[in-house]
């Protein structure tokens, strides 16, 4: 296998990051077309969504089994690729049947990258001997928002959804055609199990995992109803606060991996989480508009970085292989994405939507506690 730290290999992790980032981005301005050329209800889309959620799950499974014998690279290029062909099939699907199946199909390439990028990008990680993680995770969020942006400017200027599918395609594919020749041609290829259930501090880790990206879509799916609701902003001014929120997540972690570097990733646990929690507390407790949106900056500066703290926890622990172990918590990620949300709007049924997020905030306290927990082994090693 050739060296893990090199410039090519690292930009090839990056490229795949920002792929994957950018395809789904490229779906979300296509929903309302999509709605209207089926003459859908809003019951009948939400069950063809399901669908992308579905596909992303049972591919994610079936990666971190795959990874565990053939590596990570071939999963990534197949991804990739299949992400910038199936996106214009989304353009033109006519039947809900025939968009379940592309969906499904979109879902699974999603899936398949997101969990092999991440093992790549341990492997990378652990040669450069530096933390790197929270870098490549930065290029996720920027390829959302370039994703998002370029297709809403070129639906904005009349292309038409097929044409602007396929102008996106056109990128991803040259981005892909960088990435696979300097992708490393073997990483974690294991010998043992092909599956192992999920259990010790990998159980956790899946848990602290769930928990965060429950945060992060509550925010995009409720956050802008939750002001709105208080009286703080019109809704035309709703979204201010998620785009506030994007942004402190993604300078949260362009800079992440210097903090990393100076604390480590237990203090980054613990004061992140200290921070997104008391984001909560300002954005529950605000009295007008600007204390709010400090709340939402402190909730996505805080939340920022936990994520690859917690990929890189699974890439040192020794319970299980660690492409399996990635993918359990990629996958305990998406449930809490697609799920989560799902339950937040429960309990707001129940006690309305600011208790809903009181209990957002008492879940991201379990990160707090399991700080030290979850790296103890790095405590033990530097005791020693």
């Amino acid at each position: 296998m050739s060296s893990a730290d090199r410039p090519a290999t690292r930009l090839a992790t990056r490229l795949a990051f920002l792929v994957a980032g950018f395809g789904i981005a490229c779906w979300a301005p296509l929903v309302p077309f999509a709605k209207a050329r089926l003459g859908v209800d809003d019951g009948v889309l939400g069950l063809l969504l399901l669908s992308l959620g579905i596909g992303s799950v049972v591919a994610m499974l079936a990666t971190g089994i795959i990874s565990a014998r053939y590596g990570s690279r071939p999963i990534i290029i197949a991804g990739g690729f299949g992400l910038a062909l199936v996106l214009p099939l989304l353009a033109v699907a006519s039947t809900p049947a025939t968009l379940a199946l592309v969906l499904f199909a979109f879902g699974a390439a999603l899936g398949s990258i997101d969990v092999a990028m991440n093992i790549h990008a341990v492997e990378v990680e652990r040669a450069a001997g530096i933390p790197l993680m929270s870098g490549f995770h930065a290029l996720f969020s920027i390829g959302g928002f370039a994703g998002s942006a370029l297709m809403t400017a070129l639906l904005s200027l009349q292309f038409g959804p097929l044409a602007c599918t396929l102008i996106c395609s056109i990128l991803m594919l040259i981005a892909m055609v960088v990435t696979s020749p300097r992708l490393l041609r073997s990483v974690q290829v294991q010998d043992g199990p092909l599956f192992v259930v999920p259990h010790g501090s990998v159980l956790l880790l899946a848990l602290l995992g769930a928990i965060t990206f429950l945060v992060e879509g509550a925010m995009l799916d409720w956050g802008a109803l939750l002001v709105i609701g208080a009286g703080l902003v019109t809704e035309a001014q709703g979204g201010i606060g998620y785009i506030v929120f994007s942004i402190a997540m993604t300078i949260g972690r362009l800079g992440g991996d210097a903090v990393v570097a100076r604390i480590g990733d237990r203090a980054t646990l613990l004061w992140g989480s200290l921070i997104a929690i008391t984001g909560f507390v300002v954005l529950l407790m605000a009295p007008v508009a600007a204390v709010a949106i400090a709340g939402f900056l402190l909730i996505g500066l805080g939340a920022s970085n936990l994520v690859p703290v917690l990929f890189r926890r699974a890439a040192r622990q020794t319970v299980m292989p660690t492409g399996l172990a990635v993918a359990a918590i990629t996958t305990a990620g998406y449930a809490g994405i697609l799920v989560g949300p799902a339950g937040v709007g429960f309990v707001a049924r129940l006690g309305g939507l600011p208790m809903a997020f009181w209990l957002l905030a008492a879940l991201m306290g379990l990160v707090t506690l399991s700080a030290r927990i979850v790296t103890a082994d790095a405590q033990r090693t530097r005791a020693a």
